[in-house]
């Protein structure tokens, strides 16, 4: 099977999946105009990768890829919120915790891209149309499967209390923001000095886990997942995938998987690094000084 049969195929399927989960997310949730304003998310968040995406083929580009993605997390929450016309504390919490998020992510990703001159991930693809096309779409279903939980609390018809469970969800968001934020300032740091040019990072919160930041990633949207439960009711529930769906894409597609991948082909000779690999887990944080299965 070619590249362009793949992609196309991979296309369909993130639409079909787009489509199971608006309709799930849309049942007995607000409307507008007799559309759902949750399926109206979703449909918003896949237009605005695609209408990127044109600019950034003829260009052949990826440097608006992750700023794309952090606009696109800000305009779909700010404006569901807005649509829904509905203030409540939950609404407001998560909209604020969404965006705190997406503005330092998307800061240091596009940071990041900046220094390095390019993104390596899409060496491969952007010549060919339906494989960067694809990686566009994806990134519209990652915006809306990750933000379904709370974009379908926001446009539930009921709006419980946040009650002691939506706090609960707050302090698991705080914990995995934190991780993410200090694992990335601390790579960050670790990659502007000189001297560890060629090196890898093994110190921090990098002596606790091969990839902190991911696990930061994963438990702050489980957070999410847990200030939005209460507000959910029937087919609603199906957005809990989100913190799911987070750790099947950075742990099985485009996280972990390259990276490791990566780093075995620089530092897979080195003594220290199967050491390292040895002592540190790939995911879970644990103190170091213990050996860890990979």
């Amino acid at each position: 099977m070619n590249n362009t049969i793949e992609s196309l195929l991979a296309i369909a399927v993130a639409l079909l999946v787009a489509a199971g989960v608006a309709w799930a997310g849309s049942q007995g949730g607000l409307a507008l105009g007799g559309i759902p304003l949750f399926a109206l998310a979703g449909l918003v968040a896949f237009v605005i990768q695609w209408a990127v995406f044109v600019p950034s083929y003829r260009a052949q580009t990826e440097h608006w890829y992750d700023l794309t993605g952090s606009l696109t997390y800000l305009t779909v929450i700010v404006g569901t919120l807005l649509l829904a016309g509905r203030f409540d504390a939950r609404s407001l919490l998560l909209v604020v915790l969404v965006s705190i998020w997406a503005i330092r992510l998307g800061r240091h990703l596009v940071r990041r891209i900046q220094k390095a001159g390019a993104d390596t991930r899409f060496d491969d693809i952007k010549p060919s149309f339906t494989r960067f096309l694809m990686a566009w779409t994806l990134q519209g279903l990652w915006v809306f499967l990750t933000l379904g939980a709370a974009l379908a609390a926001m446009t539930t018809a009921a709006a419980p209390p946040i009650g002691l469970i939506g706090l609960a969800g707050l302090g698991i968001w705080v914990a995995g923001f934190a991780i993410e934020a200090i694992a990335d300032a601390q790579k960050q740091a670790f990659r502007d000095d000189p001297s560890n040019k060629g090196r890898f990072i093994h110190s921090g919160l990098w002596a606790w886990s091969r990839h902190p930041n991911y696990f930061g990633e994963i438990t702050l949207w489980a957070g999410v997942a847990v200030i939005a439960w209460p507000a959910l009711s029937g087919w609603q529930a199906v957005t809990l995938i989100s913190p799911l769906f987070v750790y099947l894409l950075l742990t099985r597609v485009s996280g972990t998987p390259i990276l490791e991948a990566r780093a075995d082909e620089r530092w897979g000779d080195d003594p220290a690094y199967q050491d390292y690999k040895a002592r540190t887990p790939v995911l879970m944080l644990r103190p170091p000084g213990r050996s860890a299965a990979a």
